[in-house]
């Protein structure tokens, strides 16, 4: 068993999702290679200044532009999507999700009365798609289609799509406003690809790919993992809990995965195996060559993350940095402590502070509506100013705005380094 503090932890998490000490990939290439890097990329419909999967990933890639990951999943095949926690993975990885897949089918009583009760329209599309060879749900007209009440759609021919989606025959073949638009799974992966794996292979293969996604991982079950709960809490999303204990004591004895106690942690977590040297090393002192930023480290630069991030969503800030974080998007409006889309900024290897913003499309302004510091020095701070301002400004090219509005900034300072930041000198290759 490894025994860490907290620093290292955080600094292992940050730096295992690509996070800390910078941006270490670079535009469509590195959007590629950042994706496997943090096991899933959660996607999420909602558009406020930018989707959440693509402000994870700028945060990540350097020259990193909207819809990269799109091109990576949907035009050059690398990546597909599933789940009901929806989540981007490679296409190598699909002989391990097709065993999930099926267990969804045969094991999931939500997917499979939807099935059930919706068979008719199963058939249905099935053969429209072998006809027709892509579908979207906006194909069909709600007058021609039978209502249902359900939240994954309002038709059948929504829910009987979304059956064949989660139990792997069909795929999405590219997407549209974010919509999916389906493909029959042989048209859209590698046929040496459409196999399932071995049971016992895909169980290890589920269970370790939960634990590296979390860098430090609990494994522990959640009560309704259907309904949104990301890996780290759905106990192995695909594996059956009487399998998933024993798997995992197998994995301990083989040293796939190891015991890691943090220091102050109640509860022991799990790592992958071939990271206890990562960990020795951090612990030592040393950063992994294979981490160092292609150009600004955090510290020169802030990083705002997004409100999905897995180093920082749901409760995580407050356990790896003591930052009291929560997504206010679905809060009543007066019960908003900041704001409706409000983004950590992360600062070296800590969350110092956060911001609202919204991006007016009439005017092309990115306007921030206001920014929160953790610690009031940090608004005198010469050198987190000047991190902030370049942050802010290619954030702004990012968002491909023409003007940008940081009037709302209460400290001097802040305020004059964000409306004219300093850029920072570029490491050499």
């Amino acid at each position: 068993m490894l025994t860490i503090d907290i620093d290292i932890a955080r600094r292992f998490i940050l730096g295992r999702q690509g996070l800390w000490p910078g941006r270490r990939w670079r535009g469509v290439k590195g959007t590629a290679q950042a994706m496997r890097a943090i096991d899933y990329l959660q996607l999420d419909p909602l558009q406020i200044i930018a989707r959440s999967q693509d402000l994870m990933l700028h945060s990540r890639v350097l020259d990193y532009k909207p819809g990269m990951w799109e091109d990576a999943a949907y035009k050059q095949r690398k990546f597909f999507d599933w789940g009901g926690w929806l989540a981007v993975r490679p296409m190598e990885e699909l002989p391990f999700w097709r065993v999930a897949m099926r267990r969804e089918r045969d094991d999931n009583a939500r997917i499979r009365e939807m099935g059930q009760e919706h068979a008719k329209a199963v058939i249905e599309m099935r053969a429209i798609l072998r006809e027709r060879g892509t579908v979207s749900n906006r194909d069909f007209q709600m007058t021609t289609r039978t209502r249902t009440q359900s939240y994954r759609g309002r038709k059948d021919s929504a829910l009987a799509l979304y059956y064949l989606w989660r139990t792997g025959e069909v795929m999405t073949h590219h997407r549209e406003n974010f919509e999916r638009v389906y493909a029959l799974t042989e048209s859209v992966a590698p046929a040496h690809l459409l196999r399932e794996s071995d049971e016992d292979e895909a169980d290890r293969f589920l269970i370790k790919k939960d634990i590296s996604f979390d860098g430090l991982s609990q494994v522990r079950r959640a009560a309704t993992p259907d309904f949104g709960a990301p890996p780290s809490t759905s106990y192995h999303r695909g594996v059956p809990l009487d399998r998933a204990t024993r798997v995992i004591k197998t994995m301990l004895a083989d040293g796939d995965i190891i015991e890691v106690e943090v220091e102050g942690w109640k509860a022991l977590h799990y790592a992958i195996g071939s990271d206890a040297k990562l960990l020795r090393d951090l612990s030592a002192g040393r950063v992994p060559k294979a981490w160092a930023p292609l150009e600004t480290s955090t510290t020169q630069e802030v990083a705002f993350l997004s409100p999905l991030d897995p180093v920082s969503a749901r409760g995580r800030a407050k356990i790896l940095f003591g930052f009291d974080y929560v997504w206010e998007v679905y809060k009543p409006l007066h019960l908003r402590k900041f704001g409706y889309y409000t983004l950590p900024i992360l600062w070296g290897e800590k969350l110092v502070a956060r911001f609202d913003s919204k991006l007016d499309r009439t005017t092309n302004t990115f306007v921030i509506l206001g920014v929160w510091l953790e610690e009031k020095a940090l608004g005198k701070d010469e050198k987190f100013a000047k991190a902030l301002g370049r942050g802010f400004s290619r954030f702004v090219q990012f968002l491909g705005a023409s003007k940008l509005d940081a009037k709302a900034i209460r400290e001097p300072l802040l305020r004059t380094s964000v409306a004219a930041p300093k850029k920072a000198k570029k490491k050499a290759k």
